[in-house]
């Protein structure tokens, strides 16, 4: 599958370009690259934290009224680490 790329043009405070070059430079990357990087990570944590919400109202959360108790109290929820 052939992707196309489209340009996106910004305007941002000089602080804010010095911070992002100097993260990006960190990183041995480009301003351009860390930007899109940051912004396809920030789209995945929000895909992955519906899917999670999606799989808690499915099962019900562990907390929750009526939620089945597995009375395995060691077990990790899938939302653990990500609120």
């Amino acid at each position: 599958m052939l992707m196309g790329t489209s340009v996106l043009s910004l305007r941002i405070d000089h602080d804010l370009l010095e911070r992002l070059r100097h993260h990006a430079a960190k990183r041995g990357m480009s301003v351009q690259d860390y930007v899109v990087r940051t912004l396809i990570r920030d789209d995945f944590d929000q895909r992955f934290q519906a899917a999670v919400e999606e799989t808690e109202r499915f099962y019900g959360a562990p907390d929750s009224p009526g939620a089945p108790d597995s009375g395995d109290e060691d077990q990790v929820r899938p939302s653990a680490g990500i609120r």
